[in-house]
């Protein structure tokens, strides 16, 4: 994984993004906030942009994909499997985080980035945030912290929302002050 200095217009684009996120919260029917939320509800918390947790690189894949099940808040249990890992240089060391498929999202269901770093359970969501991997087929593709999100049973209602606990393999020892903060602070599971 390689750090490059974003795009010119990628702090407007994640700014823009936030925003329609905010709009999307607080207006669609099935919204994830309590309905005794909605009306307050002013925005989520983030960390303001930082271009230093924008990386690009490439996933290493796996010769075979490694089966695995992944427990969810409710205690479910989903089958996925692990494809490959990406790696990326933060304070001075290499990390590296496993890049999983959920096997009921679909045929050829997308990446699955979930990480849980220091900041679990006192400033973000305690299962972890998630990451999406955008890039071409093939990449490389864009791993940006700073579009870190929580899952949709981080705001209130986990009996609606089934979310995956990230798994013991991405669970960071450092704290990435980057993308969504957690809904209400300072909340434990």
């Amino acid at each position: 994984m390689v750090y490059l200095t974003p795009p010119a217009d990628w702090e407007a684009r994640l700014l823009a993004d936030r925003e329609r996120k905010d709009e999307y919260m607080r207006s669609v029917p099935d919204t994830p906030l309590l309905p005794e939320d909605v009306e307050a509800f002013a925005g989520l918390d983030y960390w303001a942009a930082q271009p230093d947790y924008y990386r690009v690189g490439q996933i290493e894949y796996y010769p075979q994909a490694e089966g695995l099940t992944i427990v969810t808040t409710a205690g479910q249990e989903r089958d996925g499997e692990k494809v490959g890992w990406i790696s990326f240089e933060l304070d001075g060391a290499v990390h590296r985080l496993q890049v999983y498929r959920l096997l009921d999202s679909g045929p050829g269901g997308g990446f699955f980035l979930p990480f849980k770093d220091q900041t679990a359970g006192t400033e973000t969501y305690p299962s972890g945030r998630y990451l999406d991997l955008d890039g071409p087929a093939g990449g490389p593709y864009v791993l940006d912290f700073n579009r870190a999100y929580n899952p949709s049973c981080a705001y209130g209602a986990p009996e609606r929302f089934a979310c995956p606990v990230t798994p013991r393999d991405n669970h960071l020892e450092l704290a990435i002050r980057a993308g969504e903060r957690g809904y209400k602070h300072g909340e434990t599971e």
